[in-house]
């Protein structure tokens, strides 16, 4: 061993403090902030109106430059909209992520019976999904082992609109431009050699789509499975979730198709759609 290294100090471990820059250190003030932007959240909502810098300060007992610094990044989420007279009020952005988790909450409790109905009497694994972005998100299920197959996106999983039944139905759901948006976004990337991966097919496929009232998917996604998909309106007769059967290849039934569209207006009506005032 060579002198300098014997020479070494040893760092004394009961004098050792923490580097804030450890693990610990940075979720500590990770939480701490979080705890600050929900204080400031509850004190607006605590109010009607439009709140100033100086009241947050003193309902949540922050120092008015550190209230002033956490609403700033608040305004820039969209979770608080600062008006022109210099007060601080919630965003839309609180509004709109409410509206997304009480319509998931929703069709998920509306859903569940039925999907073990349909489940039962297909013997297939029946997907309950919705729209977030240019993806189709997995929010329940129901399967067993006697579904033939193995589930291979777990509930939050995703996949493309344009290789699923049910994003099928969400794409036919918008206009010509916002599909060529889409197409445009995504580039239509294909999963097998099924894959719709031009415009021009799409657009006929999603006019199948709107003629039919159903969606497919052939083997599109994944090879060996392929889907059918109906879709789910809530009392606005907005399409809010796709309910589909997926199956291996050589089971899925066309025979199953109307009592498919049958459970998804049962469940749509238990969300408040009226099917007659929609058309």
């Amino acid at each position: 061993m060579s002198a300098s290294h014997s020479a070494r100090p040893q760092a004394s471990s009961t004098s050792q403090s923490p580097s804030p820059l450890e693990p610990n250190a940075g979720l500590g003030m990770a939480i701490q902030v979080l705890e600050r932007a929900t204080a400031l959240l509850d004190a607006l909502a605590a109010q009607p109106d439009p709140v100033a810098l100086k009241d947050l300060s003193k309902a949540t007992g922050l120092h008015a430059s550190t209230a002033h610094r956490i609403l700033n990044d608040l305004v820039l989420g969209r979770y608080v909209d600062r008006v022109d007279s210099g007060l601080y009020q919630l965003g839309m952005r609180l509004l709109e992520l409410g509206s997304l988790v009480k319509g998931r909450l929703n069709v998920r409790e509306a859903a569940q019976d039925a999907m073990q109905a349909l489940h039962a009497l297909t013997g297939q694994t029946v997907n309950l999904s919705v729209q977030q972005s240019d993806e189709i998100v997995y929010i329940d299920r129901a399967w067993s082992e006697r579904s033939g197959m193995q589930v291979v996106r777990a509930i939050g999983g995703r996949a493309p609109l344009h290789l699923t039944s049910t994003g099928k139905l969400f794409l036919s759901a918008v206009d010509t431009r916002q599909v060529r948006a889409y197409a445009a976004r995504t580039q239509l990337v294909g999963s097998t050699i099924n894959s719709i991966t031009s415009l021009e097919a799409l657009e006929r496929e999603l006019s199948l789509v709107r003629q039919h009232g159903y969606a497919r998917d052939n083997e599109e996604l994944e090879l060996g499975v392929r889907c059918i998909a109906a879709g789910i309106y809530d009392d606005a007769g907005k399409l809010v979730a796709g309910l589909s059967i997926s199956a291996p290849s050589g089971r899925l039934e066309d025979a199953w198709i109307p009592q498919l569209v049958e459970t998804a207006a049962k469940i749509s009506e238990a969300l408040g759609y009226d099917a007659g005032l929609a058309t």
